[in-house]
């Protein structure tokens, strides 16, 4: 007798009463809470999970877990989620620890777009939660969800993130969900959510655009760009449908849409000096001299050094060097900024250079004209030199640096330079201190580099000069009258 009771299973103690209540009473899948007050149902829930552990009731207790976590309004399940996390960690497997810790942080994320549905950083949160979790209704839910909160004020530094939730929607939608249509769908309610008419975005026009690119769509993709054009035209469109075309080989389309983009911003010397390029890549001579001549006519232009810089590179990549120092002289006219007159000397120099390496010419012809070249260089030096110290004394240091590039262009010279000639121009360079002034009153002195230039010096003693013979002249007559 007492073998066999040894080899009997172990008695089942007896259910208790409660246990038993439930069997009878929870049907989770129907299950309504049996108490007019939430808090008194959720002290309820907490007492049944409480015995359900005791027990070791693991499965139950996960399935109350779960209905109460639905069920219960969410601001008051943070301790049922804490709870919940700790039943998975400890009696849970890899899968369930995940889906608990994820369910945590969803009903963080939760509470936060609650609180401001308009912090779309919070969205962003949530959103990459969803997407490592990989369930793609609850993906799209969330994107609608956060799409939906429009900012209330029309002004763009306010809808900035949010088009970024538009993008990354319809990038999910490509990328991962590999949804095109979708996709396509995301861009076309968010142009026609923005209000054009007072901002607008590039990168959204551009992305649905190179979507439609990616489907073949190429009539789909101009439509959108066109549109783009003539509701909000911005650089980086022109930019970007220019280059698709002139990729495809549409040298028309290309001059068509420079021909808007220039109507668009007359004074932008980038997309001028492209037009000419394009022109020029296509050996239009006439037609690129025609573009270049109609930019440096504009009454305001944003980089004008620049298209004058690449209309006369033009012109001496095509050896036309009486065009090139007519744009210089035509430019001189416009301005005597120093680094103009420094580059016509340079160019003039450079013929020099070209003369010298030339050997099919008579050699003494060849001597002729770089003598000639010479004299030019020293003309346009003298005129600038005269130009800072009569027009603009003040421009002191311009000077300077003028006369150190004039010594350097006779030093290249060799034979045929005279350094001499410019040395006796050089200026002396003193150490000056003046007074710093705020808005509180002096504050000290600070030092400083002046120039004084020969001819000003002797300038200076004639008039000290001419003021000591007049204070003499005055006091002679004062002492005549006496």
């Amino acid at each position: 007798m007492s073998g066999s009771r040894a080899h009997d299973p172990p008695a089942q103690p007896p259910q208790p009463i409660m246990q038993q209540a439930l069997k009878r009473q929870l049907a989770f899948s129907s299950m309504k809470p049996p108490f007019s007050a939430t808090a008194d149902y959720h002290v309820f829930v907490s007492l049944i999970l409480v015995f359900l552990f005791t027990v070791i009731e693991t499965d139950r207790a996960r399935r109350i877990y779960k209905f109460a976590l639905d069920h219960i309004p969410k601001q008051r399940v943070e301790d049922l989620y804490k709870k919940f996390v700790c039943l998975e960690k400890q009696y849970g497997d890899r899968q369930g620890i995940e889906d608990a810790i994820v369910g945590n942080r969803r009903f963080q994320y939760e509470d936060e777009v609650r609180k401001n549905p308009l912090n779309y950083d919070s969205w962003f949160d949530y959103i990459r939660l969803e997407e490592s979790a990989g369930n793609k209704d609850r993906i799209r839910e969330v994107y609608e969800r956060a799409i939906a909160n429009v900012p209330p004020v029309p002004e763009k530094r306010y809808w900035q993130r949010y088009i970024c939730l538009w993008i990354n929607y319809a990038l999910y939608e490509e990328l991962d969900a590999g949804d095109m249509e979708r996709a396509r769908d995301v861009y076309r309610e968010c142009l026609q959510l923005i209000p054009h008419k007072k901002f607008s975005f590039a990168k959204i026009w551009l992305l649905a655009a190179l979507l439609e690119i990616r489907l073949l769509n190429l009539e789909g993709a101009r439509k959108i760009l066109g549109t783009a054009i003539g509701k909000s035209p911005k650089d980086k469109i022109f930019k970007k449908y220019i280059e698709i075309e002139l990729n495809l080989g549409n040298f028309n389309r290309c001059r068509k849409l420079y021909e808007k983009y220039l109507h668009w911003s007359p004074e932008n010397c980038y997309a001028w000096t492209k037009y000419a390029e394009l022109e020029k890549s296509l050996c239009e001579t006439e037609r690129t001299r025609a573009v270049f001549e109609l930019a440096i006519t504009q009454p305001a232009l944003d980089m004008p050094e620049l298209l004058w810089k690449a209309y006369i590179d033009f012109e001496l990549s095509e050896g036309e060097f009486e065009r090139a120092r007519e744009l210089y002289e035509r430019l001189l006219d416009r301005t005597k900024h120093l680094k103009v007159w420094i580059s016509y000397a340079k160019f003039e120099a450079s013929a020099i250079a070209e003369a010298m390496c030339s050997e099919d010419q008579d050699q003494d012809y060849l001597c002729e004209q770089t003598k000639q070249c010479v004299q030019r260089v020293r003309r346009i030096f003298e005129k600038a030199f005269n130009y800072f110290r009569t027009s603009a004394p003040e421009l002191k240091e311009e000077r300077c640096l003028l006369l150190e590039e004039m010594l350097n262009v006779e030093a290249s010279f060799g034979d045929l330079g005279d350094v001499s000639l410019v040395q006796s121009k050089l200026p002396k360079k003193l150490k000056k201190r003046r007074p710093i002034v705020t808005e509180d009153g002096p504050a000290g002195y600070e030092e400083y580099i002046d120039y004084s230039f020969l001819e000003e010096a002797h300038t200076q003693n004639l008039k000290i000069l001419e003021a000591a013979y007049m204070w003499k002249k005055r006091k002679m007559l004062e002492c005549t009258r006496d």
